[in-house]
């Protein structure tokens, strides 16, 4: 008898979307033939919280409040009954289910407003003619943050809407801390945290549960669950992983954690479930788990000697995102930034095109670890299963492709099979700014339903990014950028600033770029991390080569991966946070794009060196290369309704006419190329046999005996075609 196992989500990963690890676990399961169940108890915990019984509780508990309470508290408190009275309405607006409320949200006469609603003006400037149906939901998300500030304030310190207790999971060298706030009485949001996960129990009546905590903000949640489980119900064994383990706890040691849970398993967490699962029906030893900690005698052991490899992406089976209440999260604008607003409006089916990362150079990466190093790639036609599969499943179509950076190669193939296919889908992913991504391949992307990609140019330093291994320049970075934008696809930049040895005057440069990059509208989107060196990347294994010195923190027997650390070379780094974070806000929004640089500091910063024309003749220096005669020549307009006409001069001449979906166009040319067009364009569209490649079509045309192919290409007709969408990619 197989194993009745329950798959969790502690609280809080995203308000707008499931996190998918327990739905690849689900699907995998699928295929063993284990019976299994799951649960974002973030979204439940919220959906409990922010209802009108639950603002009720909140309100009532703070009739016990011992301490004092802000103005801005008070003002809450005061208009309680607006609140109750409010929240049902605005929950089912922000789950897509009460969409006229929008009207009188927007009326400012409707939602009671404490101090998020202090900065409205300028968020009015910042979000231009938005529609009232998205100035509703970021209305309706202020409400929200105002209740959210009060909950901190006054009843539960850890509260957070994407984060729980997430100070405690940073950094976290030693369990102590942890351990006590785990021994301290339950708050009202960690009491709804059992009372859900004891409704969950009755329901499914597992015989396994597993925790996946993918972010610190969960940790702290998970370890609630576990400790909940084992005073309540001590007969259920009890799983810890997550992205989390996998990068913070390898060096785990502590016994204390194994008060709370009974195993935490490592990295992919197929094949070291499907063994402990097996270990635990008493058909494999503990000595043969896979990346496996537990507690034996009040000693933790890592148990690895399983000889089996780690299940093929191949063979993990669909996502299955049964159970969730799909249709009960909210769409939320938290802030004014177009690619973060992806994170947190809207519905996204969560998919991997590839596991690992197929650069795996970045120093400043997690290089060594297995979820970047080891790089497997799907087959377009098993990813476009899995697409329609999980379509029907949960009858959305928009997928994030959660990859830590695309494949170009797969993405083309993948585009193509979803237009072969005739599928409806809108997708974003990350991407390395690579010189493959060609004005066709952009065009293609769009085709095929992108609507968004988000890259690292990081520090905007040619020598930086040599020394952190990116394998781009700035300026290839910007035409990458360009072909992007110029297909219609929105470009987020990630940006770094104070990696080691960065000067002043580099990220003074940086910031230069970073303007141009806006300036000339080829990237839409940008924000600025600090580096953080952790345990895991080459900086972190060798700080030395990169000019730091490690400072810490000392291991403590628990979590393992932020390392501080001193830059001697390198410039006063916290100094430029404000500053930088003020220039983007305002390049984002297209103003302040003439300031001087120095404008955005209170003290005192070098000139920049960078040209004022640098990333203009960037993108104007992007010459057309010529193309490979194995490259694929792919039609993706309609095909022509032909005719013969004669032409001015009476001579019989062919007009083709293209219907697009939002023009039509004619093409008139000689009758021979006329018929060789209307012949060969049909072997050039996505379909069940592959599309010709440009030798093929070379060859074809010319055994036509049509004439010159490379006199072809200079024509008006050739140029006209490649203008309605012939790609060569």
């Amino acid at each position: 008898m197989k194993k009745r196992i329950l798959l969790l989500t502690p609280p809080f990963t995203q308000l707008n979307t499931p996190y998918p690890a327990t739905a690849y676990l689900k699907g995998f399961l699928n295929t063993k033939g284990y019976p299994s169940h799951q649960a974002d108890l973030g979204i439940e915990v919220i959906l409990a919280l922010f209802s009108k019984n639950g603002l009720k509780k909140l309100f009532t508990s703070l009739e016990d409040f011992e301490g004092e309470l802000s103005d801005n508290a008070l003002r809450i408190v005061a208009l309680q009954e607006e609140y109750i009275a409010a929240i049902d309405p605005v929950i089912l607006f922000l789950q897509n289910k009460n969409p006229t409320l929008a009207h009188s949200i927007c009326s400012h006469s409707y939602l009671p407003e404490a101090s998020r609603f202090a900065a409205l003006e300028d968020l009015d400037w910042a979000f231009g003619s938005m529609g009232t149906h998205d100035k509703a939901r970021h209305l309706a998300t202020l409400y929200l943050e105002d209740l959210g500030d009060l909950i901190t304030e006054a009843v539960d310190p850890h509260f957070g809407f994407s984060r729980y207790a997430e100070r405690l999971g940073r950094a976290a060298s030693g369990f102590d801390e942890i351990h006590e706030s785990l021994l301290a009485d339950n708050t009202l949001v960690s009491n709804i945290l059992v009372e859900i996960l004891e409704q969950k129990i009755k329901e499914y009546r597992p015989e396994v549960v597993c925790l996946s905590v993918p972010f610190p903000g969960n940790l702290f949640g998970a370890f609630k669950c576990g400790q909940f489980l084992k005073k309540n119900h001590p007969d259920i064994t009890v799983v810890m992983g997550g992205g989390f383990a996998n990068t913070e706890l390898r060096r785990l040691s502590d016994e204390r954690v194994f008060d709370y849970v009974d195993f935490v398993c490592l990295d992919d967490g197929e094949a070291p479930l499907l063994h402990l699962l097996e270990h635990l029906s008493g058909e494999r030893p503990a000595s043969l788990l896979k990346r496996t900690f537990t507690r034996t005698s009040g000693v933790v052991f890592y148990q690895n000697g399983s000889p089996e490899l780690d299940v093929p992406q191949r063979e993990t089976g669909t996502p299955d995102y049964s159970d969730l209440r799909l249709h009960d999260y909210l769409s939320v604008i938290e802030i004014v930034n177009p690619m973060h607003r992806l994170w947190s409006d809207g519905r996204w089916n969560k998919l991997t095109l590839a596991h690992g990362c197929y650069w795996g150079k970045c120093s400043f990466c997690d290089v060594t670890l297995d979820y970047i190093q080891r790089y497997e790639p799907m087959t377009p036609a098993l990813l476009c299963d899995r697409i329609e599969e999980i379509i029907a499943q949960t009858g959305q179509h928009g997928f994030h492709f959660v990859d830590e950076a695309a494949p170009p190669a797969l993405m083309r193939d993948l585009a193509l099979e979803i237009l072969r296919r005739r599928l409806t889908v809108t997708w974003w992913t990350n991407i390395r700014f690579e010189k493959s991504f060609t004005a066709d391949l952009c065009r293609l992307l769009k085709q095929s339903g992108c609507i968004a990609v988000s890259g690292g140019l990081e520090v905007a330093s040619d020598r930086l990014l040599e020394r952190m291994k990116k394998g781009v320049t700035v300026a290839q970075v910007a035409r990458v950028a360009h072909h992007f934008t110029e297909a219609g696809i929105m470009v987020h930049a990630y940006l770094m600033y104070g990696f080691p040895t960065q000067t002043a005057q580099e990220t003074i440069d940086s910031l230069e770029m970073v303007r141009q990059l806006f300036e000339n509208g080829v990237v839409q989107s940008g924000f600025w991390h600090r580096f953080a060196m952790t345990a895991h990347s080459p900086v972190g294994v060798d700080p030395a080569a990169y000019g730091v010195v490690e400072t810490g923190p000392a291991f403590g027997g628990f979590a393992d991966n932020d390392r501080f650390h001193d830059d001697p070379d390198g410039a006063d780094h916290d100094l430029f946070a404000e500053g930088l974070r003020k220039s983007l806000f305002n390049f984002m929004h297209g103003v302040c794009l003439d300031f001087p640089l120095s404008k955005w500091f209170d003290f005192k910063t070098p000139k920049p060196t960078v040209p004022k024309n640098f990333i203009k003749k960037s993108i104007l220096h992007d010459p057309e290369k010529a193309p490979r005669p194995n490259a694929l020549m792919v039609w993706t307009g309609p095909l022509p309704h032909a005719s013969l006409i004669e032409d001015e001069d009476g001579a019989e001449v062919a007009a083709l006419h293209f219907h697009h979906k939002q023009h039509e166009w004619e093409l008139e040319t000689d009758p021979e190329l006329g018929q060789w067009l209307v012949d060969v364009l049909p072997l050039l569209q996505p379909g069940d046999q592959p599309v010709l490649t440009f030798q093929e079509l070379q060859n074809d045309f010319e055994e036509n005996g049509i004439g010159s192919f490379a006199e072809f290409q200079s024509s008006e007709e050739w140029e006209a075609l490649r203008e309605n969408g012939l790609l060569v990619l």
